[in-house]
């Protein structure tokens, strides 16, 4: 009786030596007598088996973020905050990696945006020298782990592109092992490093780009606390491309007096998909796992999130942002159809889909219902703050799920910042503009040279100085994940932009791994 499917694969030896042979077991005590084996350990801890044919990027990538012990800021499953493979889709839907496997270049955007920092090199930007000093430098250290990507091909296995992290190094046979995440088909096994280079040094036919490696480690400052940018936002190519090239040619190709005219010609000109492009996070939680009691942990987090609101409504750039908002938008007939809703059920509707997407790792349907019977109510302690809390229940194949979602507040009244329409102020909660306000405040720094009038370009600087601001408002503005494409709006290091930019232009949507 033939049986259906496959059952693993038989390694090809040579080139490949398997880890758990006589001769694979020597190499692995010999690269661990000779310090290149240390990043092993943390890798081993956390290794996983793909969870779909085409998610070996993915699996790669939730392994090292949680060998690197980068917190999700989300739940898996239960209470725990843990990266799994079916969680990594600020980049690119599920669906999508699911038919098509995912680029390089979407691996690298979600290592960024998970809160990594990322050093991409693709084999025409580097040298098999330089790829043996990195693959020395992380498998001697527990600070940063190596992804390569590669044709499985070059090494007489099935399938094409792949991913997998590299566990250790043997200087002597100049040999790297592989953790291959693909553990259903081929066990973890070593291989020639000039020969890893070579399955690197190809054409990934679907984008055209060559293939090749990223080292990961965690970033030095802290990632944002409030806002975020959506990676997965179709529109983000168009925004990107507005907010670093449209904007300054705007500024130059008009005759602006002031900080009004400014704002009036950046909001006017704004493409529509900006109104999905600025996140704010708010904290989680299912009710059957907590009670009505914040824990220590919360409590912090969401002290942080409110002191980072507070800084950011005592800039001047705020306030020229509220009150243009407020008495100015029919100048700007744009601002409406950015379709921003700033009352608290409007955020409490908005954030209830985004609790369903933490929980669930699924897009909101297609007519944006996503959960019901939102309420929300304050939480007050004995000699505390109260605290704002959104009440819904997730709709999920068919099942239903009660979620609390905790919203940070300003410590400001509203009468302190405006005293206009309540719709239109941002009253006590985080609002668009001070969304756009953070926005602004990440914006090149010559992105005002163009205007014309040096007082008014003097003024711009000023207020979107990142120098004058307090230190927790600089780390959110400044943060590495704040934005997850190449824009040149945060210090990242070198290597970083000069190979993101190539990387993520790409044509396609990367090797088809749906047979691994």
């Amino acid at each position: 009786m033939a049986l259906a499917g496959l059952y693993r694969r038989t390694l090809p030896s040579p080139p490949a030596t398997e880890f758990a042979s006589p001769q694979g077991k020597k190499l692995f005590r010999e690269a661990l007598a000779g310090g290149t084996a240390e990043g092993f350990f943390k890798l081993i801890s956390y290794y996983q088996t793909q969870s779909e044919p085409a998610y070996c990027g993915l699996a790669t990538l939730s392994m090292v973020l949680n060998a690197l012990a980068i917190d999700p800021g989300r739940t898996w499953k239960g209470p725990w905050r843990w990266f799994d493979d079916s969680m990594l889709d600020c980049c690119e839907p599920l669906e999508k990696i699911k038919t098509h496997g995912i680029t390089f270049g979407k691996v690298a955007c979600l290592a960024v945006c998970n809160g990594a920092h990322v050093e991409p090199f693709r084999t025409d930007q580097s040298s098999l020298d330089d790829f043996q000093k990195r693959v020395v430098l992380c498998t001697s250290s527990e600070d940063c782990h190596l992804i390569v990507s590669y044709n499985r091909a070059i090494f007489k296995q099935t399938g094409t592109g792949h991913f997998s992290p590299i566990g250790a190094y043997h200087a002597g046979k100049d040999m790297v092992l592989i953790l291959d995440v693909a553990r259903f088909k081929y066990p973890p096994h070593w291989v020639p490093l000039s020969l890893l280079w070579d399955a690197m040094n190809t054409i990934d036919k679907a984008t055209g780009h060559h293939r090749g490696f990223m080292v990961i480690s965690r970033l030095q400052k802290a990632t944002s606390i409030l806002y975020t940018m959506s990676c997965r936002q179709e529109g983000r190519n168009m925004v990107a491309k507005y907010l670093t090239e449209d904007i300054p040619l705007l500024l130059t190709s008009k005759s602006l007096k002031n900080v009004d005219d400014v704002l009036c010609v950046v909001l006017k000109s704004a493409p529509p998909s900006l109104r999905d492009f600025i996140k704010w996070v708010a904290e989680v939680r299912r009710q059957d796992e907590c009670s009505t009691i914040l824990s220590e942990e919360e409590k912090g987090r969401l002290a942080l999130k409110e002191e980072v609101l507070k800084q950011i409504r005592e800039t001047g750039l705020f306030k020229h942002v509220a009150r243009y908002m407020a008495f100015e938008s029919s100048l700007c007939s744009n601002v409406a159809s950015l379709d921003y809703r700033d009352e608290l059920s409007d955020i409490a509707a908005n954030i209830c889909c985004q609790g369903v997407e933490l929980l669930t790792g699924k897009l909101r349907s297609s007519n944006g219902m996503c959960c019901k019977v939102t309420s929300v109510k304050l939480l007050k302690a004995d000699n505390e703050e109260p605290v704002t809390m959104v009440s819904g229940t997730v709709i999920s194949n068919a099942t239903e799920q009660r979620i609390d979602m905790l919203i940070p507040s300003s410590q400001l009244e509203p009468s302190c910042l405006c005293d206009f329409d309540q719709n239109i102020c941002c009253g006590m909660h985080p609002s668009i503009g001070d969304g756009l306000t953070v926005l602004l405040l990440s914006l090149p720094k010559d992105t005002w040279l163009g205007l014309r009038e040096e007082k008014l370009q003097a003024e711009m600087k000023g207020l979107t100085s990142v120098d004058a601001l307090p230190t927790l408002l600089q780390g959110e503005v400044m943060s590495g994940s704040f934005f997850c494409f190449p824009l040149n709006l945060f210090p990242m290091s070198y290597c970083f932009h000069h190979h993101l930019d190539k990387i993520l232009a790409t044509k396609g949507r990367g090797d088809p791994t749906n047979s691994p």
